[in-house]
């Protein structure tokens, strides 16, 4: 009978009771026996991080009657918003397009066409030319490149013109109606005046959304991000007592568990989990490890950014790191919407030269966008935990 996977947490986890409920459910869905390995206790004071995070101020539901919430002035705002050139010949067709289309359906196919109607008409290429003309002056929409945002500008402005001229309407503008200079005058002030109007609609919808975002990143992902870095500073200046509690719990199961290729380890862990298993399997004196399971980790990442040391040589360009033997196989799983989830097949070689086996967890619109605790209730990681650990040098099925 084998000795039982051992699980290493990662960041963030501070109750102890609540990790052993999780890798039991773990345990059950992966059909072998687990012991967790938990040494939250160790890691960041995270009680205060909240009190570091600023905080989105004038939301507008917040405000009083009498306030206005205060925008970011378009620059440099708008200039990090929309940090790409953009191609102000492709952007005008498309407004040109949607402006025309509008105008054609506006005539409603009546015999005349724009120019010959009996009411007045509206000439699309002197309104093309105006807003030719006038595009530079616009603070947010000459910065998209966004195909719909431009046809809707055009389309916006094409009606705003035709109301102005409609017989029908309870004000018409009449300053429209006839011809001369004075006519084309007032549709060039018209054209301006309905430009900008768009353009601060849309400068203050990419303001507005992009105020809240921010504040949901802060709010919602901010404190998971501030927790995993706080967690990998402590376990970078006390990796030495991290590593003597995963031993500590391996010796409570059996002390000579680990200690040799003939009585290896098998661990299953999750996030810095991983990067601490990696760490003990090929420190100078390693922690014997026949299969590792880590999910949503960080191993390669670190060792490419700061190698690790131990029995670990650098990385460097096309030339993958070699494991020891005391790492005998690994398989790690990553989703793709987890920012702290990264491969290892690139970066290291097993001792028999061949790599890690990276696989990927498809996304499941439930766990939402903070992907990375999803890992544990998926059914496809419990899977394979339990193919690798049943298995002797088989490769999971994908």
């Amino acid at each position: 009978m084998k000795d039982p996977v051992f699980v290493i947490h990662g960041v963030a986890n501070r109750d102890r009771d609540e990790f052993a409920t999780a890798v039991s459910a773990l345990a059950i869905a992966a059909q072998v026996a687990m012991v967790p390995v938990h040494w939250g206790d160790l890691g960041a004071q995270d009680q205060f991080i909240d009190a570091a995070l600023p905080a989105y101020r004038n939301a507008p539901e917040t405000l009083r009657d009498s306030e206005t919430p205060e925008l970011v002035r378009a620059e440099p705002f708008a200039a990090a918003v929309f940090d790409e050139p953009i191609d102000e010949g492709r952007q005008l067709s498309q407004v040109d397009a949607a402006l025309r289309a509008q105008l054609g359906e506006g005539d409603n196919g009546q015999d005349g066409g724009l120019r010959d109607g009996a009411e007045p008409q509206l000439d699309p290429d002197q309104i093309v030319e105006y807003v030719t003309e006038l595009w530079a002056d616009t603070e947010w929409l000459s910065r998209t490149g966004d195909p719909l945002l431009l046809r809707e500008t055009g389309r916006a402005l094409a009606r705003s013109l035709l109301d102005e001229i409609d017989p029908d309407a309870d004000d018409p503008y009449d300053g429209l109606r006839g011809d001369g200079t004075d006519r084309d005058s007032r549709l060039r002030s018209l054209v301006r005046r309905r430009l900008q109007d768009l353009d601060r609609v849309a400068g203050a919808a990419v303001q507005a959304v992009g105020a809240r975002l921010n504040h949901a990143v802060r709010s919602r992902f901010g404190p998971g991000t501030t927790r995993f870095l706080g967690d990998v500073l402590v376990y970078q200046r006390h990796r030495d007592a991290v590593h003597a509690r995963v031993r500590q719990v391996i010796d409570e199961v059996h002390p000579d568990i680990g200690r040799s290729r003939d009585r290896p380890v098998r661990i299953a862990a999750h996030s810095l989990g991983g990067v601490i298993a990696v760490d003990m399997a090929t420190a100078t004196v390693p922690l014997w490890t026949e299969s590792l399971v880590t999910f949503g980790s960080q191993a390669a990442f670190f060792h490419v950014c700061d190698p690790r040391g131990g029995q670990l040589m650098p990385y460097a360009a096309d030339m993958p790191v070699h494991l020891p033997a005391s790492l005998h196989r690994w398989t790690n799983l990553w989703e793709p919407l987890d920012v702290l989830a990264f491969a290892a097949s690139k970066v290291f070689r097993l001792h028999d030269g061949s790599a890690p086996v990276d696989l990927p967890v498809g996304h499941q619109a439930s766990t939402g966008m903070w992907t990375h605790s999803a890992y544990w209730d998926l059914p496809y990681v419990a899977a394979v935990i339990g193919d690798v650990m049943r298995q002797d040098g088989t490769a999971p099925r994908q």
